[in-house]
């Protein structure tokens, strides 16, 4: 199928009215979840609480397409995990029916995607799938965080500043399910995944507005000045505290319309799929304009699962320039005070810094983020400080031989790319110490676990490269096999797997 025509270079007067549109289904179904909040401060007993606890133990049951397909709630206790360590809830009879209907209607792909496209990204993302780790990493996150009122959010729950890595997996968790063979189809996971993720934003506006964002806006629109007061934070333990710091937030409705609004989520859609793709471009291993817009349109898909307006999406890399041009001066023509985003950067930096194992490339990630986002993006995040001149000159020296090196060669063997290697080694690193670390295995299924760890092991080596280069590569990284066969060593975690599922 092809899409319906639609027009994404939206003018800023029609984006602006999507700061005020959310989600519908997902809004509704967490509204008639949690039910109306208590006048003043809320209790560390709220049943509101119970509530978020006993969504996120049902999560552990979404395990692929397949099983979502036939998923029913029904009410009564539900339990994950056993003994002293057993996770315990109870869902009623309204969260039941909700999530049923909500499961229903959300998980049907939307009738203009087309399975061939989706399949050639498929393909993209495991022909890049190595290299796309430090494109993550050093483009597509830190492009998300540059619209204030996006970083102010995360900077209010302390997600990135105190716990980057989890984050950082949260993510990933999403994109591995998407991008694997078939994720999108029956047989994958992607659905399950994305529609997790889609209830969490909406927990997100619930929290921050203390109730559904259709009740906030028609108080607004019937004259009410939008604000919502910030309230003492309830004392509470665990991941309960998240929950807590963002409805004790406050939020001014009129300044800054919904919380994850429509903008704000295209937004983010366009760091995955076209920051993706620029960053390729600039890296010398720009692709074919059909595998361009193939990997658009897969994210596009995964977009209207996610509950985001068709007219917000793009299907050629020039309306993602236009688009992601548009909206990111939009949020930087609104600044935020405090600015959150140099803290939020800054422990991106480090966690990256971290990864690495020769104190000469710590710098690296930083320098990265700069070629990849550009000089505004790098000052927004407070990425524009000096590193050390041996680390600089070393990365621009290699960085730029390695681009006329590859630009020559590659007239005779157009597969070839040092540039590839090298970004694959760094995305190695990364990979292996936060994605992939066997102390902290990304929070999904072990079946899917499997899958991941097959598609690790097949990113050992790069098939388009010559023998010797990926010899070099090998003394960069590891000899060997890649996988860290990370199901195995993520059972006894599976218990908790449910308790970390909503994160903003």
């Amino acid at each position: 199928m092809t899409s319906k025509p639609h027009n994404p270079l939206l003018p800023a007067a029609d984006l602006a009215p999507m700061q005020h549109h959310a989600d519908p289904l997902a809004d509704a179904t967490i509204t008639r979840i949690l039910g109306p909040w208590p006048p003043g401060d809320v209790a560390a007993d709220a049943p509101q609480w119970a509530h978020i606890n006993t969504v996120n133990l049902l999560f552990s049951q979404w395990t692929d397409n397949a099983t979502l397909a036939t998923w029913q709630a029904t009410e009564g206790p539900v339990q994950v995990g056993d003994g002293d360590k057993a996770a315990k809830g109870y869902v009623t009879a309204e969260m039941a029916k909700a999530l049923n209907d909500y499961v229903q209607a959300a998980q049907v792909l939307p009738p203009w995607a087309d399975a061939r496209k989706i399949e050639r990204a498929e393909k993209l993302f495991m022909d890049h799938g190595a290299l796309s780790c430090i494109l993550l990493f050093c483009a597509s996150l830190p492009e998300c965080y540059v619209v204030p009122d996006l970083s102010s959010v995360l900077h209010t729950t302390g997600q990135l500043e105190q716990n980057t890595e989890y984050r950082i997996r949260s993510t990933a968790a999403m994109i591995f399910p998407v991008m694997l063979h078939g994720g999108l189809s029956p047989r994958g996971a992607g659905v399950a995944q994305v529609l997790k993720v889609r209830l969490i934003h909406a927990t997100v506006r619930n929290l921050i507005l203390h109730g559904s964002p259709e009740h906030a806006i028609a108080q607004w629109k019937a004259g009410g000045d939008g604000l919502v007061v910030p309230r003492a934070a309830p004392a509470g333990g665990g991941r309960s505290v998240m929950y807590q710091t963002l409805y004790a937030r406050g939020w001014n409705l009129a300044a800054k319309g919904l919380p994850c609004n429509q903008e704000e989520l295209a937004y983010t859609l366009l760091t995955f799929g076209y920051v993706f793709l620029r960053s390729m471009r600039r890296l010398g291993l720009g692709l074919p304009p059909g595998d361009e817009e193939a990997y658009l349109h897969a994210w596009n898909v995964v977009g209207h699962v996610l509950g985001i307006d068709r007219s917000l999406m793009v299907e050629t890399m020039a309306q993602g320039d236009a688009l992601m041009a548009l909206m990111q001066a939009r949020g930087r023509a609104e600044p935020v005070t405090p600015d959150p985003r140099p803290a939020l950067g800054q422990a991106l930096m480090q966690t990256m810094a971290n990864a690495l194992p020769w104190r000469i490339v710590k710098p690296f990630p930083q320098l990265m983020t700069r070629y990849l986002c550009g000089r505004e993006t790098a000052e927004d995040l407070g990425l524009n400080q000096p590193v050390p001149w041996l680390s600089a000159l070393l990365f621009w020296c290699v960085l730029l031989l390695a681009r006329a090196v590859d630009a020559v060669v590659g007239l005779l063997l157009p597969r070839f790319s040092i540039v590839r290697m090298l970004t694959r080694a760094l995305g190695y690193h990364f990979m292996s110490r936060v994605l992939m670390s066997q102390t902290r295995p990304l929070q999904l299924p072990t079946e899917l676990l499997n899958q991941v760890d097959t598609v690790v092991h097949s990113w050992s080596d790069d098939p388009h490269a010559p023998r010797w280069l990926n010899h070099i590569e090998d003394r960069l990284t590891t000899s060997g096999s890649w996988s860290r066969d990370l199901a195995s060593k993520a059972k006894p975690a599976q218990t908790g797997q449910a308790q970390q599922a909503i994160s903003p």
